[in-house]
């Protein structure tokens, strides 16, 4: 049995700069880390020939053309394995819910059935085979920075290349300035999920359009990733998120609602100096920049939806477990 676990991530800036569509124009990025909220994938060698994959529900086939979860089917057939197995997942958190779910459910899976094989698989290995398989082969409108984040974990600045290339370089600063960072953000759940696609596909056609937008964004993972380098004027990092979430709300239709917006507004008026829904939008988790002194009064405005607790988590995906 190997069981692999693989963080979620939360992206500061520069979302959407990593679709092809724009970085194949010129070179995006993203500022990120990853979270102690995982996903757990278990690999076991089943019995007969025949598989077994569990997730929300669960299935049993004798061939891996029979499945129906697509990560699962193209993984399989990615890595050679083909029958004999069981799968299974659980994360801390639900998915489509804008912290790289499915991006972290593949790295896992990539990382748990490379082990299973006996084969040690590196993080950028790890990552690109996930973009290969969700961009090239299931042709979801998805882009890289989920697969990089989960699978070298960390608080990274990531560059996107016309030539497919993706640096994934750590930021250095002090382990004070990452843990003041952690301190001023607050996460809440919206109670909302939703497939990323349904925003992604809309604005991955007005790339174009929106290049202008999708400039400024990439400039503030840059912004972000200074401010860390220096670390001081850590509170200028909410003023960017704040100018980021007027631009993402621009980039779809659906980015956003009448109840975020709502939720964001009273977080601003509480003290918050700025936020993003993560992810494409339109649901999921909403976070906030707030200083100290003004967090309670902050939690308190949105007391009708659920804080979620979390802390830096400094790896990507790992094997915890390989049993004898």
């Amino acid at each position: 049995m190997i069981i692999s676990r693989t963080p979620f991530r939360i992206s500061l800036a520069g979302g959407g700069s990593d679709l092809p569509e724009y970085y194949r124009t010129e070179p995006g990025c993203v500022t990120a880390f990853t979270i102690n909220k995982y996903m757990y994938i278990t690999v076991n060698a089943r019995f007969d020939h025949s598989l077994r994959v569990g997730y929300s529900k669960m299935e049993i086939v004798d061939t891996v053309d029979e499945l129906q979860h697509p990560l699962v089917k193209a993984a399989l057939k990615y890595v050679g394995i083909i029958h004999g197995l069981e799968i299974t997942s659980m994360a801390d958190i639900p998915g489509q819910t804008g912290i790289g779910s499915s991006a972290s459910f593949l790295v896992g899976l990539l990382n748990a059935l490379y082990a299973f094989k006996g084969v040690h698989a590196s993080a950028d290995r790890l990552a690109r085979e996930a973009c290969e398989i969700e961009m090239d082969i299931l042709k979801e409108p998805v882009g890289k920075q989920d697969q990089y984040m989960a699978a070298f974990g960390g608080l990274r600045h990531l560059e996107f290349n016309s030539d497919e290339t993706v640096y994934a370089s750590p930021i250095v600063c002090s382990a004070k300035t990452r843990d003041e960072l952690i301190r001023h953000l607050q996460l809440y759940y919206t109670g909302v999920s939703r497939p990323a696609a349904s925003v992604l596909t809309e604005q991955k056609a007005q790339t174009n359009a929106n290049r202008q937008l999708l400039d400024e964004m990439v400039n503030q993972g840059r912004e972000i990733r200074d401010i860390l380098h220096r670390g001081t004027r850590l509170s200028s990092i909410g003023e960017i998120l704040h100018r980021g979430w007027e631009l993402k709300r621009q980039l779809a239709h659906n980015v956003s609602n009448l109840g975020i917006d709502d939720c964001y507004d009273r977080a601003i008026k509480a003290g918050a100096l700025g936020g993003k829904i993560l992810g494409a939008g339109g649901g999921g988790f909403l976070l906030v920049f707030v200083e100290w002194q003004n967090q309670p009064i902050v939690r308190e405005s949105l007391s009708d939806m659920k804080p979620i607790q979390f802390s830096f988590e400094q790896q990507g995906s790992r094997i915890i477990y390989v049993s004898d």
